[in-house]
C-alpha cells in the first residue's frame, strides 16, 4: 500500500475495501495523497499554488482539499491511464455540469455494493424500487448507475425503475407489503412528496429512502418537515438517506433523524468556513472535507460545498449549502 505507483492494482483495492480501523485509514490515506500528488497534474497544481509541501503532510487533519468545483474545469484523474482507452465518466445535474472520470468502473461497483451492505446486510434479501425521474431524464448519473447495478444484484423479479407511472409504483408496494417482502423504495425528494400526494399508504416492511434535493420542482424544506411529511404519507417511523455526489465513488447513509455514518474507506472532516485549511473540532458547524479512498484514481479528497457537522459517534449531519453554490443532487436539506 505504501508504494501504490508500483503495486498491483488488485491488492490496492483489496487494501482499501479492508480498512477496519482508524490506522489502517490514516496511513492508507496518506499513502493515496502521496500517489495523487505525483500522478494527479491537477491535485498537483493545487497543493503546489498553495505552497504546500506534500513532505510535510503527516496527518490527516493536514491534508489539502481540492475544492468541488475544478471538476467542473478541470479533467481530474491520474495520469496512469492508456491514452487509447475510453474512460468513462459521470455528470451532475446544474446548468455548468462536473465530470467524474472513473478509470475503472469495478472499483466503484465494488464501493457501492459493499457499502450497501454495510450498513444493510446482504443485497439479496431486497426488493429495490427505484424513482429517480430527473437522474434517469438527463442522463449520465452515477446515482443511475449505482442503483440499476443494485436492482441487478438484488436478483428480485419486481426490483425496478419507476418514472411517473406512481399508480403502477403503489400497487407494486402493496403487493410486496401482502408478501412481507424486505424493500427499498429510494427516491429523489419531490417524486416521494409527489407519490404520497397521489395516495398516502401504510408500509411495514418497506425502508424509505431519500437521495435529497427538490431539483427546482418544488419548494425546499426543513429535514425534520420534510421526514414528518414522508412519514406520515408512507405510515413509515423514519426514514432513511443516501448522502453521495457525482464527484466521490462511496456514500453514506442515514438509518433515520438525519444522522449519516460512512463506510469505513470514507470520512469526514469539518474545515472552518474562513479558514480552509483549518479542520474543526467535533460539535462545530463548517465546510464539508470528504476523503474517499475509493477516489484513488481522480482524487481522493475534496471540499464540497456543503454544510455539515461530525460527532464523537462518527456520525454526522448535513446543514445546508454555502450561498451561491448551484443546486446539486446530493442531500441539500436545510436545516
Amino acid at each position: 500500500m505504501y508504494n501504490i505507483k508500483n503495486s498491483n492494482q488488485i491488492q490496492i483495492i483489496d487494501t482499501i475495501f479492508g480498512i477496519n480501523t482508524p490506522e489502517q485509514f490514516r496511513d492508507a490515506a496518506l499513502a493515496i495523497f502521496n500517489y495523487q500528488v505525483a500522478e494527479n497534474e491537477v491535485y498537483r497544481d493545487f497543493v503546489s499554488g498553495m505552497k504546500i509541501k506534500p513532505s510535510g503532510i503527516a496527518e490527516l487533519e493536514d491534508i489539502p482539499f481540492l475544492p468541488i468545483e475544478f471538476f467542473k474545469t478541470h479533467k481530474v484523474i491520474t495520469n496512469a491511464v492508456d491514452k487509447k482507452r475510453k474512460v468513462q465518466f459521470f455528470t451532475s445535474s446544474g446548468v455548468i455540469q462536473s465530470r467524474h472520470y472513473v478509470k475503472h468502473l469495478a472499483i466503484y461497483e465494488r464501493s457501492y455494493k459493499q457499502g450497501f451492505e454495510y450498513f444493510y446486510g446482504n443485497i439479496k434479501d431486497y426488493c429495490i424500487l427505484a424513482l429517480l425521474p430527473s437522474y434517469m431524464e438527463r442522463g449520465g448519473s452515477s446515482l443511475v448507475y449505482m442503483v440499476n447495478d443494485l436492482i441487478r444484484y438484488t436478483e428480485h423479479p419486481s426490483s425496478g425503475f419507476y418514472l411517473h407511472n406512481y399508480d403502477e409504483l403503489i400497487f407494486k408496494l402493496k403487493e410486496l407489503e401482502q408478501q412481507k417482502q424486505k424493500t427499498i423504495l429510494l427516491g429523489v425528494t419531490y417524486a416521494l412528496l409527489n407519490l404520497i400526494e397521489e395516495k398516502k399508504i401504510q408500509l411495514n416492511h418497506t425502508i424509505i429512502m431519500e437521495t435529497g434535493g427538490m431539483k427546482g420542482k418544488r419548494k425546499e424544506m426543513v429535514r425534520e418537515e420534510l421526514h414528518s411529511v414522508l412519514c406520515k404519507g408512507f405510515g413509515v417511523n423514519v426514514i432513511h438517506s443516501e448522502y453521495g455526489m457525482t464527484e466521490l465513488l462511496s456514500q453514506a447513509y442515514s438509518k433515520g433523524n438525519g444522522m449519516f455514518y460512512c463506510p469505513p474507506w470514507m470520512k469526514l472532516l469539518i474545515r472552518d468556513t474562513n479558514d480552509p485549511l483549518s479542520i474543526l473540532k467535533e460539535n462545530k458547524t463548517g465546510g464539508i472535507n470528504i476523503i474517499d479512498l475509493a477516489n484513488i484514481n481522480s482524487c481522493s479528497f475534496i471540499a464540497t460545498q456543503d454544510l455539515g457537522k461530525t460527532y464523537s459517534d462518527t456520525s454526522f449531519e448535513i446543514l445546508g449549502r454555502f450561498d451561491n453554490s448551484d443546486l446539486r443532487g446530493c442531500n441539500l436539506l436545510l436545516e
